[in-house]
């Protein structure tokens, strides 16, 4: 080892932020989504499991890695949560440990046994259920009393603090059918239901910020731009959640609530899975826009993987709900999608790797969003 390798060292490992979980969310929901499409394909069970223990392993690492951060750099770590941009990605470390919990109970007890997974998942469920309520509490409480927002500041990443309780809604779903019969799964349940609305209800405030923004100013035209796609994890999440939430219903209240709970499954599901579709497409469009400019590699090109897994995870639950072979189609095409972006940022994150700045301190400075002047 050279002495300017050595030097070099600290450096990369002195800056080390939570927005590294969102590989974990990225690569969990590869799995998640390929365990439960509901199109047969021979070895995507396989394929699934084998995604989900290297989600698994992954979070390991960078849960160690993050400790490890913390002890040699506390100063950098804790500058963290006053960063107005990189404050939001907080919430990708609960969402982290609830998709890998999600892994275990769709695929990973292949590998490690029902009750560990059940075990595991419980762990995983109950430390990301309070990460989550508790960031979708405090950063927006650091929004309103202590960052400096310019009018031109919302972006998708606003959504990753209050999202975390909706895919702990998720999580919780599955968790339902090995509850004990009795008040724990009727709470559990409407539990689930309070996180779903806790979660619709601020993301719905905060996409209708971002649209406004996009109408007013334009997009920032940087490495920023993939983080539209986050607004798609809301949107998906939320339909998976209801149509869980309304398959396990019968299981935990009586059957007229139950056959609502699953009625309503189909009536949110289907407008918000349209909205989802214009929003791909409106996505789609400004990122080309932007790569066309030369918009240059982050990790915040890990958005474009746990949203649009989640629409897959939506549209699974709708295929189930309504027996219809369009929304089966449309889930295994959206299924291809998500694993060739998986592929192409897994791939780019570690040919960019350490000496290439995805270890380099956010700036503090806030992005100006533009338009294109007139022609």
């Amino acid at each position: 080892m050279t002495a300017e390798t050595a030097n070099e060292r600290p450096a990369i490992l002195g800056y080390l932020g939570p927005n590294w979980f969102a590989s974990v969310m990225g690569t969990g929901i590869v799995a998640n989504a390929g365990a439960t499409l509901p199109v047969h394909v021979p070895g995507l069970r396989t394929f699934a499991l084998v995604v989900w223990v290297a989600s698994a392993l992954w979070l390991v690492v960078v849960v160690v890695a993050m400790l490890a951060h913390w002890l040699r750099n506390p100063t950098v770590a804790r500058s963290h949560h006053r960063n107005p941009t990189m404050a939001h990605f907080y919430g990708a470390a609960p969402m982290a440990l609830l998709t890998v919990a999600t892994g275990a109970l769709v695929v990973g007890h292949d590998l490690i046994g029902a009750r560990i997974a059940v075990d595991l998942a419980w762990v995983l469920w109950t430390a990301g259920t309070l990460g989550g309520l508790f960031t979708a509490m405090s950063i927006p409480y650091l929004m309103f009393t202590r960052y400096r927002v310019e009018p031109d500041a919302a972006f998708g990443g606003w959504l990753m603090p209050v999202v975390p309780p909706m895919v702990a809604a998720a999580t919780g779903s599955l968790l339902i059918p090995h509850m004990a019969e009795g008040p724990g799964r009727a709470t559990m349940l409407y539990g689930c239901y309070a996180m779903f609305g806790l979660s619709l209800v601020a993301s719905l405030i905060i996409i209708t910020m971002v649209w406004s923004r996009l109408a007013h100013f334009g997009t920032s035209g940087t490495a920023r731009v993939p983080t539209l796609w986050i607004v798609l994890g809301p949107l998906g999440q939320s339909i998976t959640v209801a149509g869980l939430l309304g398959t396990d219903a019968a299981l935990a209240v009586d059957d007229e609530l139950a056959g609502g709970m699953r009625v309503f499954a189909v009536l949110y599901g289907l407008p918000v899975w349209g909205f989802a579709v214009l929003w791909i497409a409106l996505a789609t469009a400004l990122t080309a826009r932007t790569l066309r400019r030369g918009m240059p590699f982050a990790l915040t090109w890990w958005s474009l993987t746990f949203p649009v897994g989640t629409f897959v995870t939506g549209t699974t639950q709708l295929a189930v709900h309504t027996s219809l072979p369009a929304f089966r189609y449309a889930a295994a095409v959206a299924y291809v999608g998500l694993l060739c972006t998986w592929v192409l940022v897994a791939v780019r994150t570690f040919r960019v790797g350490v000496r290439r700045g995805l270890f380099t301190p956010p700036g503090t400075d806030p992005v100006r969003a533009h338009k294109d002047p007139p022609a």
